[in-house]
């Protein structure tokens, strides 16, 4: 996979970087955290330049997540109907839909980045269920500007580590939405059991 990455970013440039940024936003399963880190390396080698690689990746992935917005928001609640469809995807469009529910603007910035495999989909939901689109772009526009300078800074540092740094980011990003899930269904279970207790009473 690393080298592949490394030939595409080689041969495409910045372009590749912007496409995959992109799409990675629309769900599309592109390893773009990969990319950037690749990018990263190929600016301390000289090959090319920090800006054109930050620029291309921040643009790919701010338009990437205002098209999952806006196909949210004409989709609406029948998008997120046939998306939670899928049992690989109902778990994860119930996560991103909790999390835009209870933390609005801020589960937004969490997603391009902390939470960043919870992102494709919390641009759905954030369009479908009317989050404004002001507060959603202040705080995608916020987000999107840590994951680029996470990921380039870090391929830029490590740069004849980067597969070693690819795998430990993924391990640490995973272990996040683990918690998060784990703190939303004990949120869960505590609600139920709080109703449960009322009506008892």
């Amino acid at each position: 996979m690393t080298e592949t990455i490394f030939g595409l970013v080689a041969q495409y440039g910045v372009y590749v970087i912007f496409a995959s940024a992109f799409l990675s936003c629309l769900a599309l399963p592109i390893p773009t955290s990969l990319m950037m880190l690749t990018g990263g390396a190929f600016v301390a080698s000289g090959d090319l330049s920090f800006w054109s690689v930050g620029f291309s990746a921040y643009l790919g992935a701010v338009l990437g997540d205002q098209a999952g917005y806006f196909i949210g928001r004409t989709g609406g609640a029948p998008l997120v109907s046939r998306l939670s469809r899928a049992p690989s995807r109902a778990a994860v469009v119930k996560q991103a839909q909790a999390l835009v529910d209870r933390r609005g603007g801020l589960g937004v910035f969490l997603s391009t980045w902390a939470l960043a495999p919870l992102g494709p989909w919390v641009n759905f939901i954030a369009g479908a269920t009317g989050l404004q689109w002001w507060r959603f772009a202040v705080w995608d526009v916020l987000g999107e500007t840590v994951w680029v300078t996470v990921y380039v800074g870090l391929g830029y540092v490590f740069m004849d580590q980067v597969a070693t740094v690819a795998e430990i980011m993924g391990d640490v990003i995973g272990l996040l939405v683990a918690l998060v899930l784990a703190l939303a269904a004990g949120m869960w279970i505590r609600a139920v059991l709080k109703s449960r207790h009322k009506a008892r009473a």
